[in-house]
C-alpha cells in the first residue's frame, strides 16, 4: 500500500495578519499626524501675531461701528435740520529718540562794547538720525567760527538772566543750522544746551 502523506496546512496566515495590522497602525499614525498638522501646525502660534490680529480685528470693528453710527446720525441730522456730530479720533503719538552731542571744548568770545568775555560749553540735541551729529562733527571748525562771530555780537546785558540764555541758545541753534544747511543741505539741530556758562 502506498502511503499517502498528508501535508499539514501551512501556518503562513498569521504572519500576513501581523504585517497588515502593523501597516494599518502606521497608516493611522500618519493620518493622525497629517490631520494634526493641518489643523494646528499650518498657522503660526506666535502670541505677538495673535495679539496683532485681535487688535486689527477690534479696530476694524470700531471703525465699522463708528461709520455706521455717523451714517445713522447724519441721516437723523439731515432729517431734523440740526448740526452733524463729528467724532474725535485719537492719534497715536510717536516718540522719537533724542541724540546728543557735546562740543569738545568750550567756546570763548569777547562781548560787544565790554572788556568782559563769555565762555560757554555747548551741547546739541536732535531727533533725526545720527547723520546730523556726524555732520556737526565733520564741520566743527566752521560751526565754531560762526558761533564765535554770533557770540561777539551780544552785549553784557543781552547774556544775563534765564530769558537771555534761552534767546542766546535759540540764536546759536539757528547759526548751527544755517551753517549745516549751507554745507550739507540740511540742518537738523533741534536744541542747543549750555553745559557751562561763564561770564567774566
Amino acid at each position: 500500500m502506498a502511503e499517502v502523506e498528508e501535508e499539514a496546512p501551512k501556518k503562513g496566515g498569521g504572519l500576513i495578519k501581523l504585517l497588515v495590522m502593523i501597516f494599518g497602525g502606521l497608516l493611522l499614525i500618519v493620518i493622525g499626524l497629517g490631520a494634526g498638522y493641518f489643523v494646528f501646525g499650518s498657522s503660526s502660534n506666535d502670541p505677538n501675531q495673535v495679539v496683532d490680529k485681535l487688535i486689527e480685528k477690534e479696530e476694524q470693528e470700531k471703525a465699522a461701528a463708528a461709520e455706521a453710527a455717523s451714517t445713522a446720525e447724519g441721516k437723523n441730522a439731515e432729517g431734523e435740520g440740526g448740526p452733524k456730530k463729528i467724532s474725535k479720533e485719537s492719534k497715536k503719538e510717536e516718540v522719537f529718540q533724542t541724540l546728543y552731542f557735546q562740543f569738545p571744548a568750550p567756546i570763548t568770545s569777547n562781548l560787544r562794547g565790554s572788556r568782559r568775555f563769555i565762555q560757554v560749553g555747548l551741547g546739541i540735541s536732535t531727533q533725526y538720525d545720527e547723520s546730523v551729529i556726524q555732520n556737526v562733527e565733520t564741520h566743527l571748525p566752521a560751526i565754531t567760527s560762526d558761533l564765535l562771530a554770533a557770540l561777539s555780537d551780544y552785549t553784557e546785558d543781552q547774556v544775563q538772566g534765564r530769558e537771555a540764555r534761552a534767546t542766546l541758545a535759540n540764536d546759536l541753534k539757528n547759526v548751527i543750522n544755517a551753517k549745516l544747511e549751507e554745507l550739507e543741505g540740511f540742518g537738523g539741530v533741534e536744541g542747543v544746551h549750555f553745559t557751562s556758562y561763564i561770564m567774566q
